[in-house]
């Protein structure tokens, strides 16, 4: 490309050649939870997470919301059996979607949260047996 430059005024015809920018390149972060580690391009949004005592729960037996939302999506009912990694909910938050699964195999002794509720992070959303 050709450019005109003045300087101190003198007009100067220069080339310039333009380099393409480079495609930027975003981080990637992986999130593990306390409850169950989501492997690296599973493409598992992130699993229950761990959480304060509420109503004096089995911590062994609950799955809580890894983030605060909205339920989109509950992929659960009560006495289905679950195995780790399946789809339980799908919570939206700022526009983004977070797929809940399952960390451990079990029965469905409650499901706590229904399609359109909100939810805080670290809420119990569900337990098992």
């Amino acid at each position: 490309m050709k450019l005109k430059v003045t300087v101190d005024g003198k007009v100067y015809e220069v080339e310039v050649e333009v380099a393409p920018e480079p495609t930027p390149v975003l981080p990637t972060f992986i999130v593990q939870s306390a409850a169950a580690a989501v492997p690296a391009g599973s493409g598992a949004g992130g699993s229950c997470i761990s959480g304060g005592a509420e109503e004096d729960l089995d911590e062994a037996k609950v799955c809580r919301s890894p983030i605060s939302g909205i339920v989109v999506k509950s992929n659960v009912r009560l006495g289905q059996t679950i195995e780790p990694g399946d789809l339980l909910f799908v919570l939206e938050a700022m526009k983004m979607e977070t797929e809940v699964t399952a960390p451990v195999a079990g029965k469905v002794a409650q499901v706590k949260v229904n399609k359109g509720d909100s939810v805080k992070s670290g809420q119990v959303v569900l337990v098992w047996a």
